[in-house]
């Protein structure tokens, strides 16, 4: 008797028994408690919640002691202020927000967030290689211009030329210089700047507007401007959300 299974069934049952596993969500635990205020809240909650490669979870400052590696995959903060955000959190919350990112979790920081995110501050997060060029911090809120580097093009996605994007008073970035940490790299330098206030002019423009770098085992992105709350730049921020967790962008 002929026992041999035909070819297609063979076929069906390797690729039953061989198929990739599909890919889990990347959990993303988004802050939201004081400091953090204006659209971006609503936003990052539109870009990436109901979508099957995203779990959002909102957590309050009373609950920040939950974001840790076996939970969360990404940790983000909005705009607003970064020295509120932190003392919201506390000594606690920041210790825990470091040890988080060195075990291999991933920060996203706008504006705010940004700011947070430097070593430069007292009140810093600490996760990033990078201060303000300026105390002066109040630019002033407009539509300026940036533009992506090689790298930015390749884990942000490949849109060329300048691009418009939302201004609010985000950091000018500039490395602060701890030798125990890794340069931050930039992948979107800002073409033209505001300068209102009194504040310095001639330092935003060639600084970056987003920059990424690594902390421990994890990995950091520091973005100055609103690409959220500026149309066609969605899936930006989505990518940036992704390198964070280690997923491959979409172009």
């Amino acid at each position: 008797m002929n026992t041999r299974l035909p070819v297609a069934l063979v076929a069906l049952l390797a690729s039953t028994l061989f198929a990739a596993e599909p890919v889990k969500p990347l959990r993303v635990a988004l802050y939201d408690g004081p400091g953090s205020s204006g659209k971006g809240i609503p936003r990052l909650t539109e870009l990436l919640s109901g979508r099957p490669d995203f779990t959002l979870t909102k957590v309050k400052p009373a609950e920040f002691s939950t974001v840790t590696r076996d939970r969360y995959d990404v940790v983000i903060f909005t705009g607003g202020s970064g020295s509120g955000q932190s003392k919201a959190i506390g000594e606690a919350g920041l210790k825990n927000l470091k040890t988080f990112v060195d075990e291999g979790g991933g920060y996203v920081g706008i504006c705010a967030g940004a700011y947070l995110a430097c070593s430069g501050f007292s009140w810093g997060a600490k996760v990033l290689d990078s201060k303000t060029v300026s105390s002066k911090w109040k630019r002033g809120v407009a539509t300026v211009k940036m533009e992506l580097t090689k790298e930015g093009a390749e884990i942000l996605g490949g849109k060329t030329g300048p691009l418009d994007v939302k201004y609010a008073n985000g950091p000018i970035l500039m490395p602060f210089g701890d030798e125990a940490m890794p340069d931050y790299r930039p992948l979107c330098l800002f073409v033209t700047e505001v300068a209102e206030n009194g504040t310095p002019v001639g330092i935003m423009q060639g600084s970056p507007a987003i920059a990424a770098g690594e902390c421990g085992d994890g990995r950091v992105i520091a973005i100055s401007p609103h690409p959220e709350q500026t149309e066609g730049l969605d899936e930006m921020v989505r990518n940036a959300v992704r390198w964070a967790g280690r997923r491959a962008p979409v172009k």
